[in-house]
């Protein structure tokens, strides 16, 4: 009878998880934004008040007006770009170079360089800007630090001594900025005005995390980890309440609030969707086709899309860099 029951058991295990991954979410890549050339990618990011998308590429920048979905400019003359943030109450743009560790500014508008800064520290690779302190931060991965620039007058201002090497990070909007650290496994939480670290949370068994979001509403952040795994942690305490299995080489990770979805952009070609049912229960919808090497994010948030960036194969075998939009069938 046990043996019976234990048969019957795995097999309602097995229709069940059939069933979860079978669940279609009705996103697929709807359509490719051409962009060309060779070299590598990072982040990208969507400037909310011009509605443009701006995409790193190797040593440039491509500028994406995201309502004719077209290319409509570029900055040139960068350094290994990693990410890019935004300041539209002085109408400033800021990139991160990790090659030789600077941070470019620009005009948002005309797209025109205004100056450069020359950070001490080494690899300046995510980038934030922060509400609640008016300040830009570079999480540096090679020197364990975040780098905090004042946007009005250009000029750095302090540095964040952080318990490792950082990845994304985010901000709860009220005065805590939250970071994943790579080599730690772990979330630094620090105070973006005192620029003092507050907690230092292990997010086991989740390892080397490198995407971060946050659910504002409920105090959740969800980090992705390159051990296939996401950890959904309570942004209040620091506990991880739930995990959920995504695909491999994810680098980026993105909340839509109002559909409850929470995406891992994923490397091996996959994007990862997963669903809030409660702040503590989580299920994974799909796992819809991108491209290999398709590891990073960008939401917009007001038309559900998102984008991701990799090296594009075309009917005909040619292959070129470029931007997939997915969105709803």
């Amino acid at each position: 009878m046990k043996a019976l029951i234990s048969r019957i058991i795995v097999v309602l295990v097995t229709l069940s998880i059939t069933y979860l991954y079978a669940q279609n979410s009705g996103y697929k890549i709807t359509r490719t934004i051409n962009i060309g050339g060779e070299g590598g990618w990072d982040y990208l990011s969507i400037d909310k008040s011009s509605n443009r998308l701006f995409v790193s590429h190797a040593n440039k920048v491509v500028v994406i007006d995201l309502t004719t979905e077209s290319v409509i400019g570029e900055i040139n003359n960068q350094h290994g770009v990693h990410g890019i943030a935004f300041v539209p109450s002085v109408n400033k743009g800021f990139i991160t170079n990790g090659k030789d560790s600077s941070v470019t500014i620009f005009d948002l508008k005309t797209l025109k360089v205004l100056t450069s800064l020359k950070l001490q520290e080494k690899n300046p690779d995510a980038i934030l800007y922060e509400p609640f302190s008016n300040r830009v931060f570079t999480f540096n991965n090679h020197s364990a630090s975040a780098t905090a620039i004042d946007p009005n007058t250009n000029k750095i201002i302090g540095t964040v001594k952080l318990d490792g090497d950082p990845e994304a990070p985010a901000t709860d909007l009220h005065g805590k900025v939250y970071v994943n650290l790579e080599d730690k496994s772990a979330i630094n939480v620090f105070d973006p005005k005192s620029l003092k670290v507050l907690n230092y949370w292990p997010i086991d068994p989740c390892k080397e995390p490198s995407g971060l979001a946050i659910d504002l509403k409920n105090k959740r952040l969800f980090s992705v980890g390159r051990n296939n795994m996401m950890a959904v942690i309570n942004a209040e305490n620091g506990n991880v309440v739930s995990t959920v299995p995504i695909g491999s080489r994810v680098d980026g990770c993105a909340f839509d609030e109002s559909m409850g979805l929470v995406f891992s952009s994923n490397g091996d070609g996959t994007m990862t969707i997963v669903k809030e049912l409660t702040p503590d229960k989580y299920e994974i919808i799909e796992n819809i086709p991108t491209q290999k090497g398709a590891r990073t994010i960008a939401l917009d948030e007001n038309t559900h899309k998102v984008y991701t960036s990799s090296v594009i194969e075309s009917k005909e075998k040619t292959q070129s860099f470029g931007v997939m939009v997915i969105d709803k069938k």
